[in-house]
C-alpha cells in the first residue's frame, strides 16, 4: 500500500535528468558536423576566386561559342573579295579612335596608317556603314563568325576529351586494378604499347583511312586520350580494393562489377572529375595543334588552330587576324586550368599545403 501511494505522489521535473556526456557537445561545431560533403566541397569551390573566374569564363566563351555565329548576320564561310583583309571595326567604339578600321601598315618609305573603309580621297567606297567586329581575312571572310565557330570546335574537343576520359579511361583503370595479376599485365602492356605510339603518327595513319576532320581527331583521342584517366584509376583501385568495405562487400556475396563501380568509384570522384578537367586543355591544344600544321579540320570549317595558322601568314601585314582566336584559345585553356585546379583543391584540400 505505500508503495502506491509513493508512486502516486511522485512527479518528474524537466530538470530531474541529466544527459550523459552533455559537457563534451560544446566542443564540437555542430555547423561542420551538419554539412554535407558535397556542400563542404560546394563551399571550398566558391572560395577560390580562380576557379570561380575560370569557371564564367567557360560559360561565358560557350555563349558566344552558341549565339556568336552569326550574331552579326555573316556565315564563317562567306567570302566577300571586295571587304578583304579590313581591320576591326565597332559601332560606337570607332568614335573614341579605337577599333574604327584604321591599321598601320608597314611599308618601303615608313609606317603608313590607312583605313579602308573610307576613302582618303574624299569618294565614297561603299564600306561606310559596314562593320567587321574582328576585321576579315584575305578572302573576305569574318574573323568574329569564324573565331566562334572555331570556338565551337574546341568546345567540342573538350566534351568528347570527358566522355572519353569517362567511359574508357576509368573503366579501363578499374578493371585493370581490381584484377590484377595476369590480367592487369595484359592491360597494361597494351595501353603502355599505345601510349608509346606519337599522337601524331596516329593521326597520320587516320588521314590515309578516312578524310582529315573531327572524325580522325576524335578517333585520335579514343585511341591514345584516356591513358591518363586509366592510370589515375587504377592508382587509386590498387589503394581502395583491400580497404575493410570491400572486403565487407564480397563477403556479403555482391559481385565484381557492382563493388567496382557501386563501392569503390564513388570514393574517387574527386579524382576523377580533377583528372578529367586537367585532361581537358591537353585535348584542345591538340587539336589546335593538328589544325595549325593542316592536319585539322578541312577549310572551309574554322578552328581556333586554323584561325591561327592562316592568320600567322598575314602577321606581318596584317597582326590584328591573329589576336582573337590567339587570345580565345589561350581564356579557353587558361580558364579550364583555373577550374581544374580549383576542383583539386575543393576535393583535396590537403594538397594545397604540399
Amino acid at each position: 500500500m505505500s508503495n502506491e501511494l509513493i508512486e502516486k505522489n511522485i512527479e518528474f521535473l524537466e530538470n530531474d535528468f541529466k544527459l550523459v556526456g552533455e559537457e563534451n557537445l560544446a566542443l564540437v561545431d555542430k555547423n561542420y558536423v551538419s554539412q554535407p560533403y558535397w556542400k563542404d566541397v560546394l563551399n571550398r569551390f566558391k572560395k577560390n576566386k580562380g576557379a570561380m573566374i575560370g569557371l564564367v569564363c567557360i560559360i561565358l566563351i560557350t555563349f558566344m561559342a552558341v549565339i556568336g555565329v552569326g550574331l552579326d548576320g555573316r556565315t564563317y564561310d562567306g567570302q566577300i573579295i571586295a571587304n578583304q583583309n579590313l581591320a576591326p571595326r565597332v559601332p560606337g567604339i570607332e568614335r573614341l579612335g579605337i577599333l574604327d578600321g584604321s591599321e598601320t601598315m608597314n611599308t618601303s618609305t615608313g609606317k603608313v596608317k590607312i583605313n579602308k573603309y573610307v576613302s582618303s580621297n574624299g569618294s565614297k567606297t561603299g564600306k561606310e556603314n559596314i562593320y567587321y567586329w574582328f576585321g576579315t581575312d584575305v578572302l573576305g571572310r569574318d574573323i568574329f563568325t569564324r573565331t566562334w565557330m572555331g570556338t565551337r570546335i574546341s568546345l567540342y574537343i573538350a566534351l568528347m576529351a570527358v566522355l572519353i576520359d569517362m567511359i574508357f579511361g576509368l573503366s579501363y583503370g578499374l578493371i585493370s586494378g581490381y584484377f590484377g595479376g595476369a590480367v592487369d599485365d595484359a592491360m597494361q602492356r597494351f595501353a603502355e604499347i599505345l601510349n608509346g605510339i606519337p599522337n601524331l603518327v596516329i593521326v597520320t595513319l587516320l588521314i590515309i583511312v578516312l578524310k582529315p576532320g573531327l572524325i580522325t581527331i576524335t578517333f585520335s583521342l579514343m585511341i591514345t586520350g584516356w591513358i591518363g584517366m586509366s592510370r589515375i584509376a587504377r592508382a587509386q583501385m590498387l589503394k581502395l580494393k583491400e580497404q575493410e568495405f570491400v572486403l565487407a562487400s564480397r563477403t556479403l556475396g555482391a559481385k565484381n562489377f557492382f563493388i567496382i563501380f557501386k563501392e569503390i568509384l564513388p570514393n574517387i570522384f574527386g579524382q576523377v572529375i580533377t583528372n578529367t578537367m586537367f585532361s581537358i586543355p591537353n585535348a584542345i591544344f591538340t587539336e589546335a595543334f593538328l589544325a595549325f600544321i593542316g592536319l585539322g579540320v578541312p577549310a572551309p570549317m574554322a578552328s581556333l588552330g586554323s584561325l591561327i595558322s592562316d592568320a600567322f601568314k598575314s602577321f606581318t601585314t596584317h597582326p590584328y587576324m591573329i589576336v582573337a582566336p590567339v587570345v580565345v584559345l589561350a581564356v579557353v585553356m587558361l580558364s579550364f586550368n583555373m577550374l581544374a585546379d580549383g576542383l583539386r583543391d575543393a576535393f583535396d584540400p590537403k594538397m594545397k599545403e604540399m
